[in-house]
């Protein structure tokens, strides 16, 4: 196992879920063929419809936007008093708030989504686990085992609140800070809604620090499409709740399998599940031989986290372990 400081070191560790054409490259067979589990994207998306000719001909007007931000503060219940800034993904917001503050250090404890110390790093700020610091990053539920933070670890001048996977545990928001100075809410659509392609993200917080925000990501940050859809979604709260309870369902599915296998549940969310394992590496590889991709971690040799896989992929799964 790895130390803090190496799990935090954005230069050795910033790998990320996905990859999948490296696993092609290596073992062979097609993209079609391969059942990719290294991600937390729900494997039943949302279903996209409605689309038209001008979403994908004309500059994305103030309108869509203004819609967007309607139904995204309805779907988080997001207070009245704070502002909501819709982003080409999450990431895209990460790699931009760095720069909303004099540099300095900043406390994000290992291990968890390392975009975010490479983010800060790549700005001059100094990455440290556990000790307090002019800014915080906190990943609720985090990636890869799934804490929950509380109110009381939002205690730095500049908090950032990473809440990508938060959409299966509503109930455990803290969306009810983001009008609390120095706060930033951060929300992903890509992984709840299976729709990670379309990249759309959101930053919610107070107006002066959002604007300074949409600042730095520029006019039109948001396609057509995306904005079209992801209204469309964030007002379809029926979809929402079914698919609360599918995931809920196939986690636990998910658990039975691995764990009967000879693994050991550490965590993670509904969206993707974290086990100790005897031998990571090899897992990966037995798994990748079936042509299913899995996500193994370069501060551990045990740890192996699992997406859910799609109807059809249940089969292939359980005869590959």
């Amino acid at each position: 196992m790895a130390s803090q400081d190496e799990k935090l070191n954005p230069r050795a560790a910033r790998d990320h879920g996905g990859g999948l054409d490296g696993a092609i490259a290596q073992y062979g067979g097609k993209r079609e063929e391969w059942i990719d589990l290294s991600t937390g994207i729900n494997p039943h998306p949302y279903k996209v419809s409605g689309l038209i000719h001008s979403d994908w001909t004309a500059l994305p007007d103030h309108g869509a936007f203004e819609r967007l931000s309607i139904a995204a503060r309805r779907f988080w219940s997001v207070p009245d008093s704070a502002a909501i800034l819709p982003a080409p993904g999450a990431s895209a917001v990460i790699a931009r708030i760095p720069a909303l503050a004099t540099t300095g250090r900043v406390q994000i404890t290992a291990p968890t989504y390392n975009e975010h110390a490479a983010a800060f790093s790549a700005q001059g700020w100094n990455v440290q686990p556990d000790r307090p610091a002019e800014a915080r990053v906190i990943v609720h539920p985090n990636n890869p085992d799934g804490r929950i933070w509380t109110t009381a670890d939002v205690d730095a001048p500049l908090t950032v609140i990473d809440e990508s996977f938060c959409d299966v545990c509503p109930e455990a928001s803290l969306i009810h800070l983001s009008d609390q100075p120095g706060v930033i809410v951060l929300k992903s659509f890509g992984k709840f809604w299976g729709l990670a392609g379309l990249r759309l993200g959101f930053a919610i917080g107070q107006p002066d620090l959002i604007s300074r925000l949409n600042d730095l990501t520029g006019p039109w940050s948001v396609s057509g499409p995306a904005l079209r859809i992801g209204e469309q979604a964030l007002r379809d709260t029926e979809w929402a709740d079914s698919a609360r309870q599918k995931l809920s369902d196939a986690a636990d599915r998910l658990d039975r399998l691995v764990l009967s296998n000879g693994a050991s549940l550490v965590g993670g969310t509904t969206l993707f599940r974290l086990y100790e394992v005897d031998n990571a590496a090899n897992w990966q590889d037995k798994l990748a031989r079936n042509q299913i991709w899995s996500r193994v971690f370069p501060y551990s040799q045990t740890y192996l986290r699992l997406g859910l896989p799609p109807s059809d992929g249940w089969d292939r799964l359980e005869a590959a372990l």
